[in-house]
């Protein structure tokens, strides 16, 4: 059982991000001023990736902790009501994760996760350099 209304529920619902969250914008704007030029969920591969560079074949997603069931504190935090939607629904979340990132690797795709807690100017430097080494 739900501790909140219905109501309550879904306004709280309807703020969550599915595109254009913060992580995401500060993780393309860091690639723009990189020089990276890419395209945003290609519907045309699997899962819809965040960001897509084609000219690389990389694909790019940024997954939020909770929605992905991340190993830091956020996404161990569980939630404690309602558990038999939400235990189902986060481990669907998980394997279509996997699923989406094996296909694209089967289509010569290099896939690329950066989590919401990792999604820091600092954090996503060392990350573009570690993984894509900036264009010069």
């Amino acid at each position: 059982m739900d501790k909140v209304s219905k109501e309550k529920r879904s306004e709280i619902m309807s703020k969550v991000r599915s595109v254009d969250s913060k992580a995401e914008l500060l993780v393309r704007s860091k690639l723009h001023k990189c020089g990276y030029r890419f395209r945003l969920h290609d519907k045309n591969l699997p899962g819809k990736p965040d960001i897509v560079l084609k000219k690389h074949r990389i694909a790019v997603f940024v997954h939020g902790c909770f929605w992905h069931s991340h190993n830091c504190r956020a996404g161990k935090n569980k939630p404690h009501s309602n558990l038999k939607y939400w235990r189902p629904k986060l481990e669907r979340n998980k394997f279509r994760d996997q699923l989406n990132i094996l296909r694209l690797q089967l289509q010569g795709w290099k896939v690329l996760v950066i989590w919401e807690c990792q999604a820091k100017e600092a954090t996503i430097e060392k990350w573009i350099q570690k993984e894509l080494k900036p264009l010069e």
